[in-house]
């Protein structure tokens, strides 16, 4: 079947994944080959102190996208798209979006991004025994019950931001199981929230304004591979308000980005693992047991079928380093030397792969956003050097780079270092690796072991939550996730792959001790 056929039989899947900083629509054939993309810029607005985006620009930016999708598909096929075989919607995972039973909004959207959760994040993780951080949808409510926020008593479902679309869209309140592990602690034997720390938060919460019963607020689990509701009508027209692309469509699980980067990296399985890197950074590293210790710096998620994953997960990656890039930008401008994006972006990275293995004793914090691994309630980028570093672009930039996966490295220390967890597979996607030159040898030195990057390492999560639509439409409906990824999307696949330097390794360990040493300076300057 050619191409245009696949498009007008509607024999495609689409994958549509809400990022920090850009929304993006993927367009596939039964192949698993992007056959157009479609994209939407957007931003998180820090209003009255909370990090969030509203509900119109959620809208507004699915339509955008969507429509890029439609008119790149028209342009490149000649035929438009009207019908697929199915659809996902992923996000940023955690959160806090709480409904009333109307449906109406209560609270602004609280995103990942925000440190606000402390007093709650540390009771739940005493009482449950289980690392609770910030950022996760149960911090937040707890956080808002102990505030006495009036809102709570109308709560009537919590949401995720993938959650949220897919609702839109069907009408159904589900989730897929990764993403309802950022929400609440999974039951990996029963594949559904655990009922002994269900039982312990209306312990908890029995003397307070929140009485309802948390199963009934939070999302549906619906198993990968499962139809998890269709397009409406009326969702039909959210996405496409031309009225050319029709309901009925179905949709898998809604799931986070850090599980549609796994399936977009093959890394579903026991030591494999992967990196994604953009405005955050997170490593998904699948266990073959469970931790020794409860550790605040990790969490424990799962994969998109529900096997126990250690998650280290930093709010601050590349957002400073785009700034620096920006900057630049703007000197060459200036100096009637203007640069493509794309190739400043190169050029630079470059220069950084030139740079010191120690960056020439030049320190930098990317803190745009507090930071619960290294403690910090707020962030604020700072640079610190000795009077006699080599301060050159190339160890400035390197020293950028380096700063990307710092605190990532901090986490995973505790992974391989305390618990002797094996890492033999590390895939590495996201925006921080569309330039490798200078981020894929740090980031091997930063794990001790190979990190590769895969052909379709570019498409990123909104591949990843086309390939789980497409595992949803399967013929054969007794393959696992792993055995069919294995078998039609990554058999034959090439991938680059780094192994660490031992002078990256050296320069990295130097840096290291000098950035946790210095690390006091950056508390004090954040709360300035």
């Amino acid at each position: 079947m050619d191409r245009k056929e696949e498009i007008r039989s509607g024999n495609v899947l689409i994958g549509i994944e809400f990022g920090s900083t850009r929304i993006k629509a993927v367009l596939i054939g039964r192949d698993h080959a992007p056959l157009a993309s479609g994209v939407c810029d957007w931003e998180n607005k820090l209003e009255n102190g909370i990090w969030t985006y509203s509900p119109e620009d959620v809208k507004q930016g699915l339509q955008t996208c969507f429509a890029d999708l439609m008119q790149k598909t028209q342009a490149e096929y000649g035929v438009p798209l009207t019908k697929a075989a199915g659809m996902g919607i992923s996000a940023m995972m955690h959160g806090y979006l709480a409904f009333d039973a109307a449906g109406e909004l209560l609270v602004p959207f609280r995103t990942w991004r925000n440190t606000v959760t402390g007093e709650a994040a540390e009771k739940l993780t005493a009482a449950f025994s289980f690392n609770i951080p910030q950022r996760w949808s149960i911090a937040h409510l707890y956080q808002a019950i102990l505030n006495k926020e009036p809102h709570v008593t109308d709560i009537r479902k919590l949401n995720t931001l993938a959650g949220y679309v897919h609702t839109l869209l069907t009408g159904k309140h589900v989730l897929g199981i990764g993403d309802a592990s950022g929400m609440f602690p999974i039951d990996p034997a029963s594949g559904s929230y655990d009922a002994a720390m269900i039982e312990k938060f209306a312990a908890l919460t029995a003397d307070t304004p929140f009485q309802q019963k948390l199963t009934d607020v939070l999302p549906e689990i619906v198993p990968a591979g499962e139809c998890a509701g269709t397009l409406t009508a009326e969702g039909a027209k959210l996405l496409d308000p031309t009225g050319q692309f029709g309901a009925g469509v179905p949709l898998c699980p809604p799931e986070g980005d850090a599980q549609t980067g796994m399936a977009a990296t093959n890394s579903v399985t026991p030591k494999t693992g992967n990196v994604s890197a953009g405005t955050s950074i997170f490593a998904m590293i699948v266990l073959e047991k469970n931790l020794s210790a409860v550790h605040r710096e990790i969490d424990i998620v799962t994969t998109p079928s529900g096997d126990p994953v250690a998650m280290v997960h930093c709010n601050n990656c590349s957002s400073d380093l785009d700034a620096w890039v920006s900057m630049f930008g703007g000197l060459l401008k200036a100096a009637g030397a203007e640069m493509p994006k794309g190739k400043l972006y190169d050029l630079l990275y470059d220069l950084a792969a030139a740079g010191d293995p120690d960056c020439g004793g030049i320190i930098s914090y990317n803190y745009y956003a507090g930071e619960e691994i290294t403690g910090l309630t707020a962030g604020k980028p700072l640079v610190l050097r000795d009077p006699g570093s080599a301060l050159t672009i190339q160890n400035f930039m390197r020293s950028q780079v380096y700063a990307c996966m710092a605190t990532l490295k901090l986490g995973m220390d505790i992974l391989t270092e305390t618990e002797h967890v094996a890492l033999e597979q590390i895939y590495a996607h996201g925006g921080l690796f569309k330039t490798p030159t200078a981020s894929q040898p740090a980031l091997a030195a930063a794990l001790g072991t190979d990190v590769t990057l895969m052909q379709s390492a570019g498409e990123g999560g909104a591949w990843g939550i086309a390939l789980l639509a497409a595992y949803a439409a399967r013929e054969n409906r007794a393959e696992t996730l792993a055995e069919y990824l294995n078998a039609h999307v990554f058999a034959g696949m090439q991938g680059v792959r780094v192994s660490p330097k031992q002078t990256d390794t050296e320069g990295l360990r130097a840096y290291m001790t000098a950035y946790k040493n210095c690390l006091a300076a950056e508390k004090a300057a954040a709360t300035v």
